[in-house]
C-alpha cells in the first residue's frame, strides 16, 4: 500500500454542517466534503464510504471500485489517496475534495446498484450547475478576494513594523518587499503559516558562511524583527540578522539566480504539503516571480511597497 506523507496536517479555515452534511474550506483555498457528507450527498451510509476510501488500494480492483476508478481519471484524478488528512474544528479529520467528490457522486448517481439513487442525481445535478467550489464557496460563506486582502494586510503591517535598520545595513524582509509583491500577486496567502522570508533568510545565512563573507564583507548582526499583533510570533522576541550594505548586490543575484530559480520551488511544494498552498497554484507562483512581468529585487521603489494592490 503506498502511504502519502505528510509532514503537517493541513487545515481547515471554514468548515459547517448544512443539513448533515459537513464542508468546509482548506488553509489553500481547496473546498471539500468530509466522508460524513459525502456519503450523506451519495445517499449511502458513512460506513460504507468509511471502508471504500481507507482500503482503495484493495477496492479499486474490484467490480465497483473499477467502475469509481474510471470515472476519477476521467476527472483527472490519479492518486493512490482518495482524501487529505486534515485538521478542523473537531480534531482530525478526512477531506474529500472536488474531483472525488464528483465521481462518487456520478457513480452512486447513475452506476450504482441500489435501491434509490435519487439523493445522489438530485445532488450530482445540484453541483454540475454551479460547480463544487462554487456551491462550497456560498455555503461556508468564503471569499477568496477577501483572503487576498489579508494578504495585503499583513504584508503592509509587517512593512511598517519593520520599516528601519540601522545605517549601513540591509535586512531580508525588506530587501525581498518587491519579491512578496509578486508573491501577492501571484495569489499566494501570506500569514503566520506562509512566510517567505523565513525560507530565504535560512538559506541565506547558510551561504553567507559558507563563503565566509564575514571576513569579505564585514560581520552581519542580529537586530529586533517583530510580526502583526494576529501572529503567533509577535508574542516572542525574534532577533533576526541584518547584513552590511556591501554585500546587498551579492543578495540580490544570489536571490534572483540560487533562491528563485532553484530552491523556491521547493518550498512552495512543502507549502503545498502543508495545505497552505493549492498545487495548481504553484505555476502560476513560479510564473509571478521568474516571469517577464516579475519586479527584479531592489527595483521598486519603497513608496510604493505599501500601493502594490
Amino acid at each position: 500500500m503506498n502511504e502519502m506523507v505528510q509532514p503537517e496536517l493541513p487545515f481547515s479555515i471554514k468548515e459547517i454542517e448544512r443539513d448533515g452534511i459537513v464542508m468546509g474550506v482548506l488553509s489553500d483555498g481547496t473546498p471539500y466534503l468530509t466522508g460524513r457528507g459525502l456519503a450523506r450527498m451519495c445517499g449511502v451510509e458513512h460506513s460504507v464510504i468509511f471502508r471504500l476510501t481507507n482500503n482503495w488500494h484493495e477496492e479499486k480492483y474490484k467490480p465497483r471500485g473499477q467502475q469509481i476508478q474510471k470515472i476519477l481519471m476521467r476527472h483527472g484524478y490519479d492518486k493512490d489517496i482518495l482524501f487529505t488528512k486534515t485538521i478542523g474544528p473537531n480534531g482530525e479529520t478526512n477531506a474529500y475534495t472536488d474531483s472525488v467528490c464528483m465521481s462518487f457522486l456520478e457513480y452512486y448517481a447513475f452506476d450504482a446498484q441500489q435501491v434509490n439513487n435519487e439523493t445522489a442525481r438530485n445532488n450530482y445535478r445540484l453541483l454540475a450547475t454551479q460547480s463544487f467550489r462554487a456551491f462550497i464557496y456560498s455555503q461556508v460563506g468564503y471569499n477568496p478576494e477577501i483572503r487576498l486582502a489579508e494578504s495585503w494586510k499583513n504584508f503592509e503591517s509587517r512593512v511598517l513594523l519593520n520599516a528601519s535598520v540601522p545605517v549601513g545595513y540591509f535586512s531580508i524582509f525588506r530587501e525581498m518587499a518587491d519579491f512578496l509583491v509578486q508573491l501577492i500577486r501571484g495569489g499566494i496567502i501570506i500569514n503566520e503559516h506562509t512566510i517567505p522570508d523565513i525560507s530565504v533568510g535560512q538559506a541565506w545565512s547558510k551561504y553567507w558562511t559558507d563563503k565566509n563573507y564575514n571576513s569579505i564583507y564585514g560581520e552581519r548582526i542580529k537586530h529586533p524583527h517583530f510580526y502583526p499583533e494576529n501572529y503567533p510570533q509577535s508574542a516572542a522576541d525574534i532577533r533576526a540578522w541584518i547584513y552590511p550594505d556591501r554585500a546587498l548586490p551579492i543578495f540580490r543575484r544570489w536571490l534572483q539566480e540560487e533562491y528563485t530559480s532553484h530552491r523556491f520551488q521547493s518550498y512552495l511544494e512543502n507549502k503545498v504539503a502543508q495545505g497552505c498552498i493549492e498545487r495548481g497554484n504553484v505555476p502560476v507562483i513560479m510564473n509571478a516571480v521568474t516571469g517577464k512581468n516579475a519586479i527584479m529585487p531592489g527595483t521598486l521603489p519603497a513608496s510604493k511597497m505599501l500601493k502594490q494592490k
